[in-house]
């Protein structure tokens, strides 16, 4: 089942209650897996990154403008990386370390915490450089989910979000996030491209 819902619908109220949404599917999500290519994933965002995002997203579709409170709850959800009871496989685009989302300080903060959350044991983070060979044609960001309830791929389009259920399209986005993490670099190769990206936004 796929089931898509327009983001005016979806913050009616504002950003604080779909992150409050957010927060107990992550609760749920003892394993899951993202592909983030042109900006950072929201659960490794900076108080300061998250921010200017959803200050575009509340200026750009014309919402309530809740940000502070949106940002307080991205924050709290971010509390699954350091309980011990949760794992993520995440990988981000080298793009998505260079997409500029709030000026260079911002930037700056933001790849000196992915540097710092690097080795949580919680996250398995590698990085897609712009030049690697992948073995499926370049896709938008999805997250999957897995939890007692099922599993489920989430889409967050420019004008809504997609919510995928259809057990043989959920495994063709595990086939997908497997090409695209195979082509992703791990490690101390990993480390060495958000260094890099940290040395652009220091300049």
């Amino acid at each position: 089942m796929t089931h898509m819902t327009p983001w005016q619908q979806r913050l009616a109220t504002g950003t604080e209650d779909i992150q409050d949404e957010v927060i107990r599917w992550y609760q749920k999500t003892r394993y899951g897996k993202a592909f983030v290519p042109t900006m950072v994933w929201g659960t490794l965002q900076t108080e300061a990154y998250a921010t200017a995002v959803l200050r575009k997203v509340v200026e750009f579709l014309g919402v309530p403008d809740d940000v502070p409170a949106g940002v307080a709850k991205r924050m709290e959800r971010q509390q699954v990386l350091y309980d011990g009871e949760h794992r993520y496989d995440v990988v981000l685009g080298e793009q998505g370390l260079y997409t500029n989302i709030g000026g260079a300080s911002v930037m700056r903060e933001q790849m000196e915490r992915l540097l710092r959350d690097f080795g949580l044991p919680s996250l398995n983070l590698g990085i897609l450089s712009g030049t690697a060979e992948v073995g499926v044609i370049p896709q938008p960001a999805f997250s999957i989910f897995e939890t007692d309830e099922g599993r489920r791929v989430d889409y967050e389009l420019v004008s809504r979000g997609v919510d995928i259920t259809e057990p043989s399209e959920v495994a063709l986005h595990d086939k997908a996030f497997d090409a695209i993490s195979a082509g992703a670099c791990y490690g101390d190769a990993a480390r060495e491209l958000i260094s890099k990206a940290l040395d652009h936004w220091s300049r």
